[in-house]
């Protein structure tokens, strides 16, 4: 199985993606980890990258790619990956549709888990995060233990209005992805509102049986 996973900021990608890299047995590869993983082992897309981000510059498109592509042929990835936080806007979904086609690897599902606005809002400012063990709560959906309350983390990027302003940039920016894959016939719709359980068996569904 090869996917990547789209939805605005608090519709839940990190709950479910943890679920279906474990279920299909692939790998998960988020674009921020691998392009800090790269410049870590200082292959040669690896320093490229390592150069722009010393600078705080945004990686160019296409190295980023490039790198995508050394990524997936590693073993981990024979089984299958999640692509995770790129694209995020069409011509970047555009550059690596041309690149995958030209390496011979071809996308099984982009699945876009869909949440209404003023939800995101909800979830977001109530989610906190444990330091620990790396698990997320949510005051109100999915409580934490009363022995851990103490220590966990409110992201200072999780207040309303900063939910806001990521939400928005997903609209005018990342959103036009959706369209480009419709046309292609590998977008899956998912409804993102409810228990997370029920979202994954949706997500199951529409990548087992169809949309």
């Amino acid at each position: 199985m090869r996917m990547i996973l789209v939805g605005p900021p608090g519709a839940g990608k990190g709950t479910q993606a943890a679920r279906l890299v474990e279920r299909y047995s692939i790998t998960h590869i988020s674009s921020g980890d691998m392009l800090r993983a790269a410049a870590k082992e200082g292959t040669a897309l690896g320093v490229q990258a390592g150069g722009f981000m010393k600078l705080g510059k945004l990686v160019p498109d296409e190295v980023v790619i490039g790198m995508i592509l050394e990524r997936i042929k590693k073993p981990d990835c024979a089984k299958g990956f999640m692509l995770d936080g790129f694209p995020r806007t069409r011509p970047q979904a555009e550059a690596l549709d041309a690149a995958m086609v030209a390496a011979g690897v071809a996308l099984d599902a982009v699945v876009l888990i869909e949440v209404p606005d003023p939800l995101l809002e909800e979830r977001a400012v109530g989610r906190r995060s444990d330091p620990v063990t790396g698990a997320i709560y949510h005051l109100k959906y999915n409580p934490p233990p009363a022995e851990i309350v103490d220590r966990l983390v409110h992201r200072p990027d999780d207040t309303a209005e900063a939910v806001n302003t990521r939400v928005q940039k997903y609209h005018s920016e990342t959103s036009p992805i959706i369209p480009f894959y419709l046309d292609k016939g590998i977008l899956k719709r998912v409804d993102g509102v409810g228990d997370p359980d029920a979202i994954t068996q949706r997500i199951i569904a529409v990548l087992e049986t169809g949309p």
